[in-house]
């Protein structure tokens, strides 16, 4: 007598998600590598008018900063270099563009214009939290600012909400 199965989906095939959690790290890198390099063109823009900015005078307050804050971290993050303490200036430096100039304007960043400051700012936020995942040079020079592999699973249940 055959047994029934379940027929039930399960929400992934085991052999997914352990690809998936394998990937993580690079994918995580990938992302570092795009947030930082269009951080670093930002910045790019703005100090030397080129890739379509307008330059500023230097030690214009607080645009010419700003720019030189984005280039700065933008290629720290996109090297993976001090990535946590380089995306934390660079996340507040997005958190006061938005309150100082946009939030004036309207409440919502589709209202006001700052779709690119509140993305830029949860983008480096989260790469805060996260680390600069794999390729990065955090991990070739041992800054202390990167954890080991898997530190994550080995610590045991991850906190849910």
């Amino acid at each position: 007598m055959a047994t029934a199965q379940s027929t039930t989906p399960t929400s992934t095939p085991p052999n997914l998600t352990a690809r998936l959690n394998h990937a993580q790290p690079y994918a995580l890198g990938l992302f570092r590598i795009v947030v930082g390099l269009l951080f670093a063109c930002h910045g790019i823009a703005l100090l030397f008018g080129v890739l379509g900015g307008t330059a500023v005078s230097a030690g214009t307050w607080p645009t010419w900063y700003a720019s030189v804050i984005q280039l700065v971290t933008g290629l720290l993050v996109l090297a993976g270099l001090f990535t946590r303490s380089a995306s934390f200036l660079a996340s507040g430096s997005m958190a006061y563009a938005y309150f100082s100039v946009h939030q004036s304007e309207s409440l919502f960043p589709l209202q006001n214009g700052g779709e690119n400051a509140a993305m830029f700012c949860w983008a480096f936020a989260l790469l805060v939290f996260t680390g600069p995942g794999a390729l990065a040079l955090d991990r070739l020079f041992g800054t202390g600012n990167t954890p080991a592999p898997n530190t994550h699973e080995q610590q045991g249940t991850p906190v849910a909400a």
